[in-house]
């Protein structure tokens, strides 16, 4: 009869295990406006507002009071990541989430930007918004803003490079019908440097109606469909792209947010 072997078990240290979770650190990847990514290696208990430092720090970006961390909620919307709280707390799968470096607050003026950097990127978000149809305008308002991207991108205006730029790349929905536009302005920017373009580009931005617009579907008390978008000047409230409604800073008394209710209170006015 053959010999019999006992198969051991080692006891599983639990205690150890949840050491070595918590020292284990998180890989969090941004992607930033210009597409590019980087992976950041933190602290497992590392606050929102750490991480958000640890982005602008790998970017030398001090103007950061204007911009946020966007990612993926496992709800399906996209929410900012919060600098208060931890950020394995506001994750629920890690290893899925994609954090999205873009600017958050908008300024009435971007003249108030003091940094060519920060002008740079904000003028990477209006190229992303004007691409991706969120920032809408009229056809010559969009050809002007491709003209002073196309300035910044490649400078002065060459017939064939800019025809091949334009074939190449999509700046704006339906640019095919706006190309013999687009060059007319580029033409007149000869000389502007990409720092002067981008300048111009965010002038031209901050006058469109939709400028810095981040909408959020809602019903009204009555259930018809709306978006609610918060800006400089309050909280807006639209049917499509239209502007119905405008609760300007000055007259909110109070905003409140309970289960899936949005209520704004505002000031009685005297009279």
């Amino acid at each position: 009869m053959g010999d019999k072997f006992e198969l051991l078990k080692t006891p599983v240290n639990s205690t150890a295990l949840r050491k070595k979770s918590k020292n284990e650190k998180l890989r969090l990847r941004v992607i930033f406006l210009d597409d590019s990514e980087r992976v950041f290696e933190v602290e497992r208990k590392i606050l929102g507002s750490d991480f958000f430092n640890k982005v602008c720090g790998h970017l030398k970006l001090l103007e950061k009071e204007y911009f946020g961390l966007e990612f993926r909620h496992h709800t399906g919307s996209y929410v900012w990541l919060e600098l208060l709280k931890p950020v394995a707390k506001q994750i629920k799968n890690i290893s899925d989430v994609a954090f999205h470096f873009i600017v958050k607050f908008f300024p009435p003026d971007p003249g108030q930007l003091q940094r060519g950097l920060t002008r740079y990127l904000f003028a990477l978000q209006i190229k992303q918004d004007l691409s991706n149809g969120s920032l809408t305008c009229n056809d010559n308002s969009a050809a002007l803003l491709v003209s002073h991207i196309l300035q910044a991108e490649i400078g002065d205006y060459e017939d064939e490079l800019d025809a091949h730029h334009l074939e190449n790349k999509q700046y704006v929905p339906n640019q095919e019908y706006l190309d013999h536009k687009i060059i007319r302005f580029h033409k007149k920017h000869r000389g502007h440097t990409p720092a002067e373009s981008d300048v111009h580009l965010l002038e031209v931005a901050r006058k469109m109606d939709m400028y810095g617009i981040r909408p959020h579907p809602a019903h009204d008390g009555e259930g018809m469909r709306i978006n609610l978008a918060v800006t400089h000047m309050g909280v807006l409230v639209f049917q499509g792209n239209t502007k119905i409604n405008t609760f300007s800073w000055a007259k909110i008394r109070k905003l409140s947010f309970k289960r899936k209710h949005f209520l704004i209170k505002l000031h009685t006015e005297s009279g």
